[in-house]
């Protein structure tokens, strides 16, 4: 028997799922994370699941993982501190930046800028140019060049160098010696250029892109190298360690630790793929994702089956250019911190979070600030007598503790001061996915809305009232899902360059040859990592715009059908997604910004489980009687095992769904149905008991219209 890990690390628990590769049956287990060194949860978390599992650990062939190291340095400003090499005369481009200061008319009042990741002390300028057109205007001083590295390099600060020279986006032949010079100087430290990391246009955001990649390039290769060493030491020397990438797609180690700046949203990407792998397999190819950990809450839209994907990635104030699942994060989670200032006398949740020490009050790890998960202890959705990640005991007594502490501050009851806390919290998470869906100008009640997460499921009905998007879907293994998706997505890569021209222009031999170009340099990494090329795929996309937009929309094409309907397939696919978020379109003026190659390969698929082996009689399932609060008034409600929930039974609650990574609360008049992948749909089946935050559109009015 083979076996792949998907292994995710959020900021409270570290998620691992193993799958047999020819029987489609899976292994979780859910351990505390390790902030200190999370490769210590990662392999705590493999210990635990070989000894549950029965599992040997040599049999594991391929670690998928999605890590936030990156993240963390970045918003924690504990990267590496980068040298800085730019064209002479544009030694200030980090500090010119865009020119923008956020906070409005009057936001340079008190906008204190942050410290520049590449310093100007550790920047130098190198004697060079190239033009616009790619043609050198003036050729690299060497010696000179050569002579301003040594005086760097004296000064024994940096550890990772960056090299962004204007224009080299048409011709990198300078920035490519300017590296080689510089491997004689800095002989062991990473070197990044920019034409290797953002061939793009843009200098600024080419050289923010490339040194945070250098900011970050240590620390990540040093963790993916250290994790290498661990696994090899526990599982032999043929084990693969992949990373997955912001947009959702692998790298493999080598790659990852080569370009880390791809890798700054790899941890929410692994939930969305994960949630088409199972919402798709039920009959639901546009949903609304929702994953609620234990320190934030990333939401996203799926179209066709497909997650939007931005070009741009922002994590805290670094914007880079670097593509990335549309995912928004809002700071609520299980672990968020409840308070009432003194001022306001208001109550608050988040974004401050307990994480995962010392946790929320209920869990006994010294945490005694009230906290979401607090709340939902005290509510009896999270019954005491459930274990968390199937070890963890939590505490109700210091739970209520911790929440008698809000009631007292707003001269309220108990159970109104949990109530409000988690509608607060939904409140805020309902915020969210209106971005990803109003704002962009979709409408929430076309789509099913998808809810996993370790603390997701037990809000996942309550946002189905918010949203009005239905059916509610909780995958199997929700807990656990990120992780999932990490096992079940593809490697790839992709190729870019920059190509602005009128569309009406393009000619259409030529943009094919150029496709054909970037298809092959989008392969090689993939090619080297020893994958055969018949085992390659390809997707083109075009970066389009109106002249004078300061934005453009990507527009995913095949070759075939270029050649069949020509570039007018761009035309007409741009005006269909610029109406969709604009309401208008114009009828010329479209102009190509860049062309890309996005190339993955095939995966071996995973057989499917089925739930014959599963009971059709509810009662079977039955753990115990429970109760809880919803509304104003206590429900008696029953738990139930969900590993013994098969095809086609019902569950109406009030009612509680308990497994091993998550708690799946179905609240009075909603019914729960188990379909034929194992997926829970939530739907209402009476008038809801409450009514939703957000007023309902009026639907026959809308369609009258």
């Amino acid at each position: 028997m083979s076996y792949r890990l998907g292994v995710d690390v959020g900021g409270t628990f570290t998620d691992l799922l193993l799958i047999n590769e020819q029987t489609g049956e899976t292994h979780s287990a859910k351990v505390p994370s390790t902030p200190q060194d999370p490769s210590v949860g990662v392999l705590n978390g493999i210990d635990r699941l070989s000894a549950e599992s029965g599992v040997d650990l040599p049999s594991i062939g391929r670690v998928m993982h999605g890590t936030t190291i990156a993240t963390n340095a970045v918003l924690t400003g504990k990267g590496s501190k980068v040298g800085l090499v730019t064209t002479k005369g544009y030694k200030q481009v980090l500090q010119v930046a865009r020119s923008f200061c956020p906070g409005g008319l009057g936001g340079w009042v008190s906008f204190v800028k942050k410290p520049l990741l590449a310093p100007l002390e550790l920047t130098i300028e190198a004697d060079e140019r190239i033009a616009a057109d790619g043609s050198v205007v003036r050729g690299l001083d060497e010696p000179a060049f050569r002579q301003a590295l040594k005086t760097l390099h004296a000064k024994g600060e940096v550890e990772a160098l960056t090299i962004c020279f204007i224009n080299s986006y048409l011709n990198s032949a300078h920035e490519q010696q300017a590296r080689d010079v510089a491997k004689q100087i800095f002989t062991d430290i990473p070197i990044s250029i920019s034409s290797d990391v953002v061939p793009e246009m843009q200098e600024y955001e080419r050289t923010e892109t490339t040194v945070v990649n250098s900011y970050v390039r240590p620390e990540v290769a040093n963790y993916i190298n250290n994790l290498q060493a661990a696994l090899v030491q526990r599982m032999g020397a043929s084990v693969l360690l992949s990373i997955l990438r912001s947009d959702g797609g692998l790298a493999s180690g080598g790659s990852a630790a080569e370009k880390p700046v791809n890798l700054l949203l790899s941890g929410p990407a692994g939930g969305v793929t994960g949630a088409i792998f199972f919402a798709s397999r039920g009959g639901y190819d546009n949903v609304l994702t929702f994953d609620m950990g234990g320190t934030s809450t990333d939401v996203a839209l799926i179209q066709n089956a497909k997650a939007r994907i931005r070009r741009e990635t922002r994590v805290g104030d670094v914007t880079v250019r670097s593509p990335s699942v549309d995912v928004r994060t809002v700071g609520a989670g299980g672990g968020s911190i409840a308070f009432v200032p003194e001022l306001t006398k208001a109550l608050r949740v988040g974004p401050e979070s307990a994480g995962a020490e010392p946790g929320p009050a209920a869990y006994m790890k010294g945490g005694t600030l009230p906290t979401v998960c607090d709340a939902n202890v005290v509510l009896g959705y999270l019954p005491s007598d459930v274990q968390l990640g199937g070890a963890m005991k939590i505490d109700k007594q210091a739970a209520v503790k911790a929440v008698q502490s809000i009631a007292d501050a707003m001269g309220i009851g108990l159970m109104e001061a949990a109530e409000g806390i988690v509608k607060i919290a939904n409140e805020a998470m309902l915020g969210a996915l209106r971005v990803v869906s109003v704002e962009q100008g979709f409408d929430p009640r076309d789509f099913a809305l998808v809810g996993f997460g370790g603390a997701g499921p037990l809000h996942a009905n309550a946002m189905g009232i918010l949203t009005n998007a239905w059916p509610v879907i909780i995958p199997p293994g929700p807990g656990v899902l990120c992780a999932y998706g990490d096992a079940t997505t593809r490697v790839q890569d992709e190729a870019s360059r920059t190509y602005v021209k009128l569309v009406k222009d393009v000619v259409l031999a030529d943009l094919l040859a150029d496709l054909k170009w970037l298809h092959a340099k989008a392969s090689e990494s993939l090619l080297n990592d020893g994958i055969e090329e018949s085992e390659l795929q390809v997707t083109f996309q075009v970066d389009l715009r109106y002249i004078g937009q300061a934005f453009q929309l990507t527009i995913e094409f095949d070759a075939t059908e270029l050649q069949q309907k020509g570039v007018s397939l761009f035309i007409d696919a741009f005006d269909k997604e610029h109406t969709q978020l604009f309401t208008f379109a114009l009828e010329d003026g479209h102009e190509v910004v860049m062309l890309r190659a996005v190339v993955h390969a095939t995966n071996e698929p995973i057989p499917e489980l089925t739930l014959s082996n599963r009971g059709t009689d509810l009662s079977n399932a039955k753990i115990c009687d429970t109760e809880f609060f919803f509304a104003g008034e206590t429900h008696q409600a029953i738990i139930y095992d969900r590993g013994l929930l098969g095809e086609g039974i019902d569950v109406n609650g009030p009612a509680i769904v308990n497994e091993m990574d998550s708690t799946t609360v179905i609240l009075p008049g909603y019914l729960a149905s188990v379909d034929h992948v194992g997926n829970l749909l939530i739907n209402p089946f009476i008038k809801p008991l409450i009514k939703p935050f957000i007023k309902p559109l009026d639907r026959s009015l809308s369609e009258e219209q």
